[in-house]
């Protein structure tokens, strides 16, 4: 039994984890949920920041699977290929979230 999917739906997941990943990150939301009325807040703001250097490397990495899966012509003409480096995008996306999380609850 084969499952078919719309290439679509992994494209609009890797879409709406970028979105999340990039206002936790950039739009402040990572600083509100783990900084939030602490009294060390430059020194928490700056340990957040490399935690989300880490967690950086992870959404790199899925930008360039979500990409590569769109743009590359052997990647576009297979849907089995295509499925791989989604599903590698979507994974290291949720890595990408949880490394911001669990980080942030360290840096707490």
């Amino acid at each position: 039994m084969q499952l078919r999917f719309s290439p679509v739906l992994p494209t609009i997941a890797s879409v709406l984890l970028a979105a999340l990943w990039g206002s936790s990150v950039f739009a402040g939301w990572g600083l509100e949920a783990f900084c939030a009325g602490g009294a060390d807040l430059p020194a928490c703001s700056q340990r957040l920041g490399v935690v989300s250097t880490a967690s950086g490397l992870f959404a790199v990495l899925a930008v360039c699977c979500t990409v590569g899966a769109w743009m590359i012509p052997w990647s576009r003409n297979d849907p089995q290929a295509f499925a791989r480096l989604m599903g590698a995008g979507l994974l290291a996306w949720v890595t990408a979230e949880g490394v911001l999380f669990l980080g942030g609850m360290l840096v707490r």
